[in-house]
């Protein structure tokens, strides 16, 4: 039988058959996937094959075979800095929700998961969320934002969803396909998911006051079918993203506005760095590339924030 991994909770995997009927399955064994060290095998999103278990008593199934991956989106894992956590395959459009405060997202958490997307093949749209909660002030900051990854060519959407403002844009975006929110804890992830499809009531928590930070609600990634034609999965808060499997020479390539410059480089190898003739730093010099892309872009290079970035709030592996 072949269907989709809606769940995973570690050991076993929630399954829609093409016929529509589910299904809790295992995997058998060691189960790698060649080319990737991930610590789960089996990710949400993912086509798969399985056999019904005539051993056992109630109707379950045994995973034999994943089908190729149109794309995944990975973080590293918690505990084993070599390997890596799929957080979900087979995505069509992910969305990144963002707040400037209550809790704030700061440009390189923005940049960092872009690029990430970038690198693994998959439309990333931010949302500003909360902005009925913003004074004037606030309002001017957010816009400045989103100007900047407008010009370099993401698609950006002020939101509210407690309010509902542009949540029907949102779901125009969303139809048809199989999209992902997420960002950090306290964002609104769940209260969009809500909002779009009040049915599926997913839990919510207010934020931490002392800490400026979302508390932890959704403890694993689960896709769930949504009455127009489309489907979402839910993530749980991330406060990082590390750079996964990447060369330092190809990071660039990852910043859309650096690669069009970058046939312009007096190197064909240029880091944008202390090199001669840089496009890339002569376009900065010029503030035609804005200083925070930039310096995501040389924190990644150099790593000088890797151990932030690895505190993830994720379940233990």
């Amino acid at each position: 039988m072949t269907g989709t991994v809606y769940k995973s909770t570690g050991s076993w995997y929630t399954v829609k058959a093409e016929d529509g009927r589910w299904f809790e399955c295992r995997i058998k064994g060691k189960f790698r996937i060649k080319g990737i060290k991930s610590t789960n095998p089996v990710a949400v999103g993912d086509v798969v094959d399985f056999d019904l278990d005539t051993k056992s008593d109630v109707e379950t199934g045994v995973i034999t075979n994943i089908h190729l991956r149109e794309n995944y989106i990975v973080r590293k894992s918690v505990n084993l800095s070599k390997q890596t956590h799929i957080i979900a395959s087979n995505v069509d459009t992910v969305f990144l929700l963002v707040t400037l405060n209550n809790p704030p997202t700061f440009t390189a958490f923005i940049d960092r998961f872009l690029v990430t997307a970038e690198a693994y093949h998959i439309k990333a749209v931010l949302l500003f969320n909360k902005i009925d909660t913003y004074n004037e002030e606030e309002i001017l900051e957010i816009r400045y934002l989103a100007a900047i990854y407008r010009e370099i060519g993401y698609e950006c959407v002020g939101i509210s969803a407690i309010t509902g403002k542009n949540v029907d844009t949102v779901k125009e975006m969303m139809e048809g396909k199989t999209c992902m929110f997420t960002g950090h804890s306290g964002v609104g992830k769940s209260t969009l998911v809500n909002a779009i499809e009040p049915t599926l009531d997913l839990k919510t928590k207010q934020i931490s006051v002392q800490h400026s930070q979302g508390q932890h609600t959704t403890t694993f990634a689960e896709m769930f079918d949504l009455g127009f034609n489309a489907r979402i999965i839910d993530t749980p808060g991330i406060k990082g993203f590390g750079i996964v499997d990447m060369e330092r020479e190809e990071i660039g390539d990852y910043f859309p506005e650096f690669f069009a410059l970058k046939s312009e480089c007096k190197f064909n190898n240029c880091l944008h760095l202390e090199e001669p003739k840089c496009a890339v730093k002569a376009a900065l010099e010029n503030d035609e590339i804005p200083w925070s892309r930039y310096k995501s872009y040389t924190q990644m290079l150099t790593g000088d924030d890797e151990q932030h970035y690895r505190k993830d709030i994720y379940p233990e592996e």
